[in-house]
């Protein structure tokens, strides 16, 4: 409640929904023994919502009930995150691809379009590759693993001394000073995250109360990165999404992960669509809400899903290139409109 207060003067509530009354409540499920928040609503074709570093399915909850209209939206809380458990756990990439199969397999759902974002877009993009027999389209969002740079704050919280500085930092007076000095930051460029970024990543900071919420964070921020960066990347499988449809989305005024990933990306990834929004962050799915909707569900309509073809995957993996012959690629879409 003091967070929420705090947070709420300091910088005004959340992304407003767009035109949606209903928030989509949280639900439950227990799996290998840990429990596992998540939102689920709507009917029709299955879309995964996987969300980032320190967040959790609160980040899709202004937009998720438009989403709903016309498909089986689920939002998980990844394990460490959110309301599902923090455990002493595997938070590394490709556990988190084995809990999406494994969320949709408990909720019957056997293939998904996937959508994530940042630490979320990595994990999308492992579940792809892991289970490509479950994916029909792959939307990347602000997506890590494309190269080592991302911002010097999380670097520096992946070092060594993180375990005791953190509590301080976090501590209940640390928490209520930031609060207050919110807007002084935020004239002043925002810790170097800028207008667009700032606010939610304090709020999401401000969030890390707990031991348990701090341990996990801690424990799935060093499994991507470390004092020189990111360690994990995508590239050296991105021939691997040849004939998915993909969907790169970014903000041009990204200050967690930059924005010229979004184009590496788009370059490596063969027949994918870039969309970069002009005046959005880290989370374009917050600042342009609307236009989010609309690239997304565009992308939705206008591709058809990937039919998995073991014989054509062992190809691709043995030739490790992308053979056009195979695959029909995708229309590419690059934009940097607003």
């Amino acid at each position: 409640m003091e967070r929420r207060l705090v947070a709420e003067w300091a910088y005004g509530p959340a992304p407003a929904a767009v035109n949606e009354p209903a928030e989509v409540p949280v639900r439950y499920r227990d799996i290998h023994g840990y429990r596992r928040a998540f939102r689920m609503a709507g009917s029709g074709p299955p879309l995964l919502l996987v969300h980032g570093l320190g967040d959790s399915s609160d980040t899709w909850s202004h937009i998720l009930p438009r989403l709903a209209r016309h498909r089986t939206v689920i939002a998980p809380d990844l394990l460490g995150h959110g309301e599902s458990e923090q455990p002493r756990a595997d938070y590394a990439v490709a556990a988190y691809a084995c809990g999406m199969r494994d969320l949709l397999g408990v909720l019957d759902i056997e293939r998904v379009s996937v959508v994530g974002h940042s630490l979320g877009a990595g994990v999308a993009m492992q579940f792809a590759y892991q289970f490509p027999e479950r994916c029909e389209r792959l939307v990347i969002v602000g997506g890590g693993g494309v190269g080592p740079e991302v911002h010097p704050l999380l670097r520096l919280a992946s070092g060594p001394g993180a375990e005791l500085a953190l509590p301080l930092a976090t501590s209940a007076p640390v928490r209520k000073a930031l609060g207050l000095a919110a807007p002084l930051l935020r004239l002043t460029g925002g810790l170097g995250l800028g207008r667009h970024d700032f606010d939610y990543v304090l709020e999401r900071y401000l969030a890390l109360s707990s031991a348990t919420s701090r341990q996990a964070f801690l424990r799935t921020l060093r499994a991507g990165v470390d004092l020189r960066g990111q360690v994990i990347t995508m590239m050296d499988r991105s021939y691997l999404t040849a004939g998915l449809p993909t969907l790169i989305v970014w903000g041009a005024h990204d200050r967690v992960i930059p924005v010229e990933h979004a184009g590496i990306a788009h370059g490596a990834m063969p027949g994918s669509r870039l969309e970069v929004f002009e005046d959005a962050g880290h989370f374009p799915h917050h600042d342009a809400p609307e236009r989010f909707i609309s690239v997304l569900e565009d992308f939705l309509d206008t591709t058809t899903p990937q039919e998995y073809d073991a014989v054509r995957w062992r190809q691709l993996l043995r030739r490790g290139l992308p053979d056009e012959s195979l695959y029909p690629e995708a229309e590419a879409h690059p934009s940097s409109g607003s």
